[in-house]
């Protein structure tokens, strides 16, 4: 078992990481960033603290199981003792389709069925405040206990309120109910909410358009990055956690719970290839609306899950951190920098939108793709200023700014795009001029960041490192991955930044050392490359594939990094770039249209 062998349950609005034993080890209320109110996953070894904890525990527990029910994020937990007794947990967060529109309330259902004999548990049930400082203080009542802070909390159950209260034991021979969520949530039933739940994601799964292979793997990755979508308003976040290492003690912890327009990027397009337009069309609202508010079409790195500014960068003094290696961050000072990819990413994201055929009549589909092309042209305004400026890049370096070659490309495959959207729509003035502002840029990147001592493009203008992002170059279109230099640039990877079979970003010092594990995407664009060039190439891509796939916990999940040699995972989870990374491979590998924008 891996120490992060955990499940991810939620309905887009919150979400819970359950560990085998079925301990809810982290979860934050109301929404994805806000306090984790389960949060033994960062107490170090809370030994005798009860504060952040959800157990249900079988008295005289020796085994256990668990799965998802196939094709959604409910997850059954089957408890066995050495007496014939046995308990079920079901757990789940509603979410479903009302008159008034999707329902994905804050809360937490766990269903408890006796399975086998007169099974004796109890539940051990300690909401934390301010980031683990304070234990929420209970108030019973007939049939709920109601816990302060804002925001206030409520379980509500038939179960014996005394006995949860004081952490008793009690026997059941009927099932029992726990509903945990803010005080405001309205909620049916525990059985109705699981029924409309799992029709709700039967649905869902019924409409995605899934490649010949590795159908189930996607579909756990399609799940979990729909999960990481929040629906209130379309924000897209990379993790719902904070502060998991990259690798041991490195301070390498980071707070991944807010919305990053790159990593959106690359959950939207994997969830447009898969025909999941939903999410897409909700995430590309939310950043027109904090386009419109920032008065110019101007974007910044990252954002709250209500588009606004996120808190400045600080650390939660009473969590020891994962494993104890704190410290734990709330906030995330890369909110700060300047990073011009963004605009590419952001123009990238409507291609699946400009291909959904769904959507009425051509005429009516012209009116809206104008109306989208229009808000679009503020990014690619900024793209084109912006190309050959220094920034923090994508891997959001804190020393000095440079100009990454990365970002220019994503400043090129802005208005490379906006060019094939305009051509589209049959805007043959837009189409001429965001092709000559795509070729400018295109030359700049080809004169300034080609290393003829390398046979390599670098990271950099004018330098002469590497990074992987220089992988994404065929993907994007702004080189084939037949050609020449991209295959002395893949090469180079290869020697430079490949350990054993997996990828590492880069290999040079930054601001906290050496990186010390591969960041997971790496490989996947990696594999999707190797995909793109064929032949012999295409079967080492297939075998890669199959290893990174062997590295996922139980449940099908990835996290950020990877130790190469004993393939654990580290890094916040799951991780949208490596679920993203998934989809985008076996597609690759299937022989799908991959359809990266519209050609």
């Amino acid at each position: 078992m891996t120490s992060l062998d955990l499940a991810l349950v939620g309905n887009g609005t919150i979400g819970a990481l359950i560990d085998p034993r079925a301990t809810v080890v982290w979860c934050c209320f109301p929404r994805f960033d806000g306090d984790p109110v389960f949060c033994s996953l960062l107490a170090g070894d809370g030994a005798g603290d009860s504060r952040g904890t959800f157990t249900i525990e079988l008295e005289g527990a020796e085994r256990f199981e668990q799965e998802y029910l196939p094709d959604t994020p409910i997850l059954v937990t089957r408890i066995f003792d050495g007496a014939a007794n046995a308990i079920e947990i079901t757990d789940f967060c509603p979410r479903y389709r009302s008159t008034e529109g999707f329902v994905c309330p804050p809360a937490l259902v766990r269903r408890i069925r006796p399975i086998g004999g007169r099974p004796s548990l109890r539940v051990g049930l300690g909401p934390a405040l301010d980031y683990g400082c304070e234990a929420r203080r209970p108030a019973a009542g007939p049939d709920f206990i109601a816990y302060s802070g804002d925001p206030a909390l409520k379980l509500s159950t038939n179960a014996p309120i005394e006995s949860i209260s004081k952490g008793l034991s009690f026997t059941i021979d009927e099932p029992v109910t726990l509903i945990f969520a803010s005080t405001d949530a309205e909620l049916a039933d525990a059985t109705t909410l699981l029924e409309k739940t799992k029709l709700e994601w039967a649905k869902w799964r019924n409409d995605l358009r899934l490649p010949a292979k590795w159908a189930e793997a996607v579909v756990r990755a399609a799940i979990t990055l729909e999960l990481c979508a929040y629906v209130p308003t379309g924000a897209i976040i990379p993790a719902v956690t904070t502060s998991i290492p990259e690798a041991p003690n490195t301070g390498r912890n980071w707070d991944y719970r807010y919305c990053w327009p790159r990593d959106a990027y690359f959950t939207a397009a994997a969830l447009g290839k898969l025909n999941a337009f939903e999410g897409v069309e909700r995430y590309l609202g939310f950043l027109f609306r904090v386009a419109d508010a920032s008065g110019d079409g101007r974007l910044v790195p990252i954002y709250g899950l209500d588009g606004r500014e996120i808190p400045s960068e600080h650390f939660a003094p009473c969590l020891p951190g994962y494993r104890g290696m704190g410290p734990v961050r709330i906030g995330n000072k890369a909110s700060e920098q300047a990073q011009h990819d963004l605009y590419g990413e952001a123009v990238l994201t409507a291609a699946s939108i400009f291909s959904d055929l769904r959507r009425g009549s051509a005429a009516n589909r012209r009116e809206a793709d104008a109306e989208v092309f229009g808000k679009l042209e503020r990014f690619g305004e900024h793209a084109a200023g912006l190309y050959d400026k220094p920034d923090a890049g994508l891997w959001e370096l804190r020393g000095a700014a440079r100009v990454h070659t990365y970002s220019s490309l994503m400043c090129w495959a802005a208005c490379n795009q906006l060019s094939i959207y305009a051509g589209r729509l049959k805007l043959i003035d837009r189409a001429d001029f965001w092709r000559r502002r795509a070729e400018e840029i295109h030359e700049a990147i080809s004169r300034r960041a080609w290393n003829q001592t390398l046979n390599a493009f670098t990271a950099t203008m004018d330098g002469d490192t590497l990074d992987a992002s220089l992988l994404l170059m065929p993907r994007v279109g702004f080189i084939g991955a037949d050609d020449p230099r991209f295959i002395g640039t893949l090469e180079a990877i290869e020697k430079q930044l490949k350990h054993g079979d997996f990828v590492y970003r880069y290999v040079e010092r930054d601001d906290f050392g050496f990186p010390e594990n591969a960041f997971l995407v790496c490989t996947f664009w990696y594999i999707e490359a190797l995909a793109a060039m064929g032949g012999e190439r295409r079967e080492r891509a297939r075998a890669l594939f199959e290893k990174v796939l062997s590295a996922r916990n139980r449940h099908g999940l990835l996290a950020e990094d990877l130790d190469t040699r004993t393939l654990e995972q580290w890094g916040n989870l799951p991780q949208t770039y490596s679920m993203a990374g998934i989809i985008d491979c076996a597609i690759a590998l299937s022989g799908s249209n991959p359809r990266p924008g519209i050609r």
